[in-house]
């Protein structure tokens, strides 16, 4: 019981991650740069955002955007960021699959607990590559885009993919380890099995004894 709440929990706080991961890929309020102080440019309507897709102005009822469509032209880091995010974005949908296919309330006719555990531990390294991804993009952009602008504050997007990192760390973390420990433990139960299914010949020796006692 302990083993399925440990991984519904996992499923759960991974699916809570890989949303934070696509909330991140598809907005671009990921970072605020400023050439003055930043209440100065808020003052002035000269706040801008950047992301992955595109560039945009914040200004008293004005939000224009422009979008980063010269793919060649564009620095290493966005185009990373782009392909770091889709990846982490695309494999959360085999991830999310397998993950339900392996829960204890979910049977595939006669199948052995072990495939589950084999199923969710391959969901749980997936999460992890989808953690991974975020982790590389959230990390690289602000920097590059500090490089390249000047960077003033964290925006929303980013925040969203820092959460979404640490949830598929840790449900990738709770479906490995759980899944794991229930594998070792069966083994274990069918090793005992085999010990107590060795002691049959100790009543034929006893029924010999009876007859011989008999006699």
């Amino acid at each position: 019981m302990a083993n399925s709440c440990l991984q519904l929990s996992g499923f759960l706080i991974s699916c809570l991650g890989w949303l934070g991961i696509m909330i991140a890929t598809s907005t671009n309020d990921w970072v605020h740069m400023c050439k003055y102080g930043l209440n100065t440019c808020k003052k002035m309507d000269e706040l801008e955002t950047k992301g992955p897709w595109a560039f945009c102005v914040i200004s008293t009822g004005l939000y224009h955007c422009v979008s980063l469509t010269q793919i060649l032209e564009l620095p290493a880091y966005i185009q990373t960021t782009r392909a770091l995010m889709i990846t982490g974005s695309i494999l959360g949908l085999p991830a999310v699959g397998i993950l339900l296919m392996s829960m204890p309330c979910i049977s595939l006719g006669n199948e052995p607990q072990s495939s589950k555990n084999k199923r969710t531990i391959l969901g749980g390294v997936l999460i992890f590559i989808i953690a991974l991804c975020g982790m590389v993009s959230t990390v690289w952009f602000p920097i590059g885009a500090h490089h390249e602008h000047g960077l003033m504050s964290f925006g929303f997007s980013l925040y969203s993919g820092w959460v979404g990192t640490i949830f598929c760390l840790l449900g990738g973390a709770i479906l490995t380890c759980c899944s794991s420990e229930s594998s070792s433990y069966q083994d274990n139960n069918r090793f005992y099995y085999s010990r107590q299914g060795g002691g049959n010949p100790p009543p034929a020796s006893s029924n010999n004894h009876a007859k011989s006692a008999h006699v």
